[in-house]
């Protein structure tokens, strides 16, 4: 845990009909002071639903070798690589390369994430899936955020439903592929 960080606690409630993940988490989120609210949710929003046995955090900031959320099968092996934000084409090449699958987060325009890989190298990037989520949706959970939350995620017909210490908010979940 990096010095300075701030540890948020997420109790959170997820039901990802979807994918027929039901599941009671509870999580502590250390949240580098360079680290922004959006990013953060964002963060916190790809572990729900990407959730499934060997999902983790990873160090975060304080490494640069591993993506935001990883997945390891039980012999350590990296079966899902999954960044947040904006990442540099090197580090999806990377990323691809060593896991079976690779997802980003992003709580920035996805055309604009988009525009900034056109023209790289990156390995398998038919393979790669964009998420994002309606303009102003990562925002405004952020502004919700307290250092103790209640969270419950439900995903139905790709579309989001969020409660956050009391407040609802729902957004539609976009994929945009990268080939």
């Amino acid at each position: 845990m990096a010095a300075g960080a701030t540890i948020h606690t997420f109790d959170i409630t997820l039901a990802d009909v979807d994918r027929g993940v039901y599941e009671d988490l509870s999580l502590r989120v250390a949240r580098h002071p360079s680290e922004t609210g959006p990013f953060m949710i964002t963060r916190v929003l790809a572990y729900c639903l990407e959730h499934e046995e060997g999902i983790a955090f990873s160090e975060g900031i304080s490494t640069t070798e591993e993506p935001a959320v990883i997945v390891r099968d039980l012999t350590g092996l990296i079966t899902a690589w999954i960044e947040v934000g904006q990442p540099e084409a090197e580090r999806l090449h990377r990323g691809s390369r060593l896991a079976g699958r690779t997802v980003v987060y992003t709580q920035h325009d996805p055309a604009k994430v988009l525009a900034r890989w056109e023209g790289k190298r990156i390995h398998r990037r038919e393979a790669i899936v964009l998420r994002s989520f309606d303009p102003g949706f990562v925002e405004a959970a952020a502004a919700l955020v307290s250092r103790r939350n209640a969270l419950t995620v439900t995903v139905s017909e790709a579309h989001l439903y969020l409660e956050l210490n009391g407040t609802s908010l729902d957004s539609s979940l976009h994929e945009a592929p990268l080939g």
